[in-house]
């Protein structure tokens, strides 16, 4: 793949080539996306007929980037008086400064082509080619190119305008300039994109906090953002860049919902720029100490979208959190089942387990006693309609088979569950990691119905089946010649036994039984599964693994960080610190941005960690993740109205001042250092205000 460039601003994002070009491609989503839908495929600048050739790209800020190019192809040298500089911005809508600069003795006549062209594809459509369902029409209205694309009360507009006159055409914009000795010509060309429905009017301009912001105005929004959480202080230069970036991203993965007019997070950047349940859940997990203002949204808007009855098209269940909701014409239109769509087994526990975290670290109490009956039908599901086979268990199958998702855990590619020979089990499947979350989730709900819901009763009801389920999973889900936990049980109840990350997440939800900690954490940072970057999804070994597999061999640094935390709870805080060490080590050369996955290759055969080549970036369980390793590190743990510092460092930071830590405590500073002991061993040593 050509390496691209990309700006966004929430859900609205540019894709272009190093040029700053958009090529018309059916297959990979380049170009001007808002809402799931793209408004510009082509964008090709010429001059003189030539395409441009870029010198430098300057990626200025997550909503700005600038172009250096000249005509004509590379070559060892440059030998040409014409420059061009593409400077764009996107806010809600797309600005393109270009400038043509003559450094030479005499004028220079050039003829500037901008092509322009806009599909309308519906983003599956980019990922499923198909035929549009009615023409783009396209004409020039007052020097602007509008391109319309409508089906029904369905209407996509672009329109793009240029502060220079030029000569427009269905195709384009063309500028025939003369440009002085030592001199510049500029134009700047405005893209709006309109989302029409019924009364042609655009849905987004009753949305309050949507509006058209230049980028002086996101500038000061990032800035606000940015001041609002903690101050990181460190002798890790890496940790600290890491640490703005991943705020910097979780800031530009902003969007307005749709239903409830607030500021949603984004999936990722290009395939995932909308509300995905189990990914905004984690998300908020991961950075609840820095940003804790992200969870009420998140939680208001998947409570209202609960599940409420029964749709096999959409997998949908009473009580049941959405998987993925979408905006564009496929969902619209019934095409997919996204609007929206339920299939995962984990988003609905996790939905009790971020309520409860959220309490324990904020001191609200209102959200949980706002959605204490969502969280009630979130609980009754797991033992009703997630309990599919009547074992105890949670499972999942799809039962829209044409178009919903075989695998409904976090790994939900088709190959991600098999068997350590490589086989693929049937259906219904109970990954480990589901009963761990139920686990969680239900101990969490006790803890609610204890204390804000008035209901003991429920919650020594929640208590006792909580203990009980971790009884059966110890004894169900062991896998005695291997010492560790099965992937999943298959429709029979036999071990689907491939040794895979997932036994991480066991620890996080506490129902690995103590004894058989240590036997987890050393398959975890075992040869098999720690590649010295990571652990990686599926180990070394099994039939499936492969270093550039989805899900069966890359390393995921979201699936890590949830693991650290686990290591952490248990009492591995060393060798948590290694798998934090082992991603910040990584983190440096991915810019600080950390990507979706990245390849599973052992270390001592890479220099560097290997990209996965269609990985998201930014992704926000991905930028969540130095968040949490931070809390890890540091050992954060809310205790009352107190926040616990218990740190421990990895070798490569020596200190760790985090200030201003808000919580129901107010806000903290927290200080972790490694030092020299008596014995010349390295120890942490902890403060707090």
């Amino acid at each position: 793949m050509k390496p691209l460039v990309n700006i966004l601003d929430g859900n609205t994002f540019l894709v272009s080539d190093r040029q700053g070009d958009v090529d018309p491609s059916p297959a990979f989503p380049t170009g001007l996306f808002s809402y799931d839908t793209r408004f510009l495929s082509t964008w090709l600048l010429t001059i003189d007929g030539g395409r441009l050739t870029a010198l430098s790209v300057d990626d200025l800020q997550y909503f700005e980037s600038r172009f250096f190019l000249v005509p004509g192809e590379p070559t060892h040298y440059v030998d040409t008086d014409i420059s061009v500089i593409r400077h764009r911005t996107i806010g809600g809508s797309f600005d393109e400064d270009l400038a043509v600069l003559n450094e030479g003795n005499k004028p220079a006549n050039l003829v500037v082509r901008v092509e322009m062209g806009a599909d309308f594809a519906d983003l599956f459509e980019v990922k499923n080619p198909t035929r549009k369902a009615a023409p783009v029409t396209v004409a020039v209205r007052d020097g602007m190119l509008c391109f319309t694309y409508r089906r029904g009360n369905f209407e996509r507009q672009t329109v793009v305008s240029s502060s220079v006159a030029g000569d427009v055409d269905e195709h384009g914009m063309t500028f025939r300039i003369q440009v002085p000795a030592h001199a510049e010509w500029r134009t700047r060309l405005h893209v709006a994109t309109n989302i029409l429905g019924a009364q042609q009017r655009d849905f987004r301009d009753s949305l309050r906090l949507h509006r058209p912001r230049s980028a002086a105005q996101i500038s000061e929004e990032l800035a606000g953002w940015l001041d609002r959480t903690p101050r990181l202080v460190s002798d890790s230069e890496t940790l600290t860049s890491t640490y703005r970036r991943s705020l910097t991203d979780l800031a530009a993965l902003r969007y307005t919902s749709v239903s409830t007019a607030t500021h949603l997070v984004a999936a990722g950047l290009p395939w995932f720029m909308t509300l995905f349940g189990r990914d905004s859940l984690f998300t908020c997990l991961q950075s609840l100490p820095f940003l804790p203002h992200l969870t009420p949204p998140i939680i208001t808007a998947l409570a209202l979208a609960q599940g409420s009855r029964f749709d096999d098209f959409r997998d949908e269940e009473p009580g049941k959190i959405l998987h993925e909701l979408r905006y564009g014409e496929s969902a619209g239109f019934g095409e997919q089942p996204h609007s929206p769509y339920f299939g995962s087994a984990d988003s609905t526990m996790l939905f009790v387990i971020l309520l409860d975290e959220y309490h324990r670290w904020t001191g609200d109490d209102s959200l949980p006693k706002r959605f204490e009956m969502e969280a009630r039908a979130a609980l009754d599901w797991i033992d009703t309609y997630g309990d599919l086979l009547g074992t105890g268990y949670v499972w999942y199958q799809t039962r829209n088979p044409e178009t919903g998702l075989q695998n409904q855990c976090w790994k939900d590619s088709w190959d991600s569950i098999s068997y350590a020979d490589g086989r693929l089990p049937g259906f219904p499947r109970a990954t480990c990691e589901l009963q761990g979350y139920a686990y969680d989730a239900k101990k969490r709900g006790a803890r609610l119905a204890r204390l804000l819901w008035d209901d003991p009763t429920y919650a020594h009801r929640l208590e006792q089946e909580a203990a009980d389920l971790k009884d059966r999973f110890n004894r169900d889900f062991w896998v005695g010649d291997g010492r560790f936990y099965a992937l999943a049980l298959d429709a029979e109840g036999g071990q689907v036994d491939a040794l895979s990350s997932n036994i991480g997440h066991l620890l996080w939800s506490g129902i690995v039984d103590q004894r058989r900690a240590a036997d987890v954490v050393g398959h975890l940072l075992g040869a098999r599964l720690f590649s010295g970057w990571g652990i990686r999804s599926l180990a070394t070994g099994n039939g499936r693994y492969n270093p550039l597999g989805y899900h069966v061999g890359t390393v995921w640094p979201f699936d890590n960080s949830i693991i650290a935390w686990g290591l952490w709870r248990y009492g591995f805080r060393e060798e948590a610190s290694i798998i934090c060490q082992a991603l910040f080590d990584a983190a440096r050369y991915f810019d600080g941005r950390l990507p979706e996955a990245f390849a599973g290759y052992d270390r001592k055969r890479t220099k560097y960690p290997v990209e996965y080549p269609t990985a998201c970036s930014p992704q926000a369980w991905s930028a969540g993740t130095p968040l949490l390793l931070i809390r890890v590190m540091l050992g954060l743990q809310p205790h009352g109205n107190h926040l616990v510092v218990d740190p421990a460092l990895p070798d490569s930071i020596r200190r760790i001042e985090l200030l201003d830590i808000p919580g129901r405590w107010g806000v903290v500073d927290a200080l972790g250092r490694r030092r020299p002991d008596t014995n010349h061993n390295e120890r942490d040593s902890a403060s707090r205000s």
